[in-house]
């Protein structure tokens, strides 16, 4: 998600403030985002190898289109952020300074000391950031500041709502403290956009995978 709008931002000018939760470490050739899952952000951001230096670009262009937060867990490893964490995110900074000639509209940075991958957009200092550039129209810095929170990891057990059990331990998405509270747990047939019966029948038009069959049939047929 991190990687998708770290691209989009930069080329969409409707979009009024953006969050980079659990990543923004876009880093040099061949290193972890050139190497990470090709379909998913390997092939996309090797592809933009003629911007040059290609991080300073992509944020100078964010600059120009408005406010954003890069927001990490000092000990993400799902990003490498133990290895890109605050010094390499401050010189990828300064570089974006340097290309624009001004620090004004450059991102601002944020970290949660010693937690891993975290939904960061759903906890209170990033909220707080949103509200200076949208403002809530039913927030006051005050309500906000008194908002109270939840443990995910809590509600999600309390309210019987499924987890991967890679993120629901305490230093990952299950240790996030969420801004609210009373929030209903939803299944995942209330959020699905199809009912069960439709979605299998609409599954093949859909998925990732449906599509490289019609790809791999395609090439075959005309080599």
């Amino acid at each position: 998600g991190s990687f998708v709008l770290s691209v989009a931002g930069a080329v969409d000018t409707r979009l009024r403030a953006c969050v980079l939760a659990g990543g923004g470490n876009l880093d040099g050739p061949g290193e972890y985002w050139d190497r990470s899952k090709p379909m998913c952000q390997g092939i996309p951001y090797r592809s933009l190898g003629f911007l040059g230096d290609r991080p300073a670009v992509l944020y100078a262009l964010h600059a120009q289109r408005g406010p954003l937060l890069i927001y990490n867990g000092t000990a993400d490893d799902t990003v490498n952020m133990p290895a890109t964490g605050e010094p390499f995110l401050l010189d990828l900074r300064e570089r974006v300074i340097a290309l624009r000639g001004e620090e004004e509209g450059v991102f601002d940075l944020g970290f949660v000391p010693d937690v891993g991958h975290r939904p960061h957009f759903v906890t209170k200092p990033v909220a707080q950031w949103l509200h200076q550039y949208l403002g809530f129209s039913n927030w006051t810095e005050e309500a906000l500041q008194a908002m109270p929170e939840t443990h995910i990891g809590s509600w999600a057990a309390a309210q019987g709502v499924e987890m991967d059990r890679l993120y629901a331990v305490e230093y990952k998405e299950g240790g996030t403290m969420a801004l609210g509270q009373g929030i209903p747990g939803l299944t995942r047939e209330d959020l699905s956009v199809f009912p069960p019966a439709q979605w299998e029948e609409m599954k093949p038009l859909l998925v990732h995978e449906a599509w490289r069959q019609h790809a791999r049939a395609a090439l075959a047929a005309n080599p």
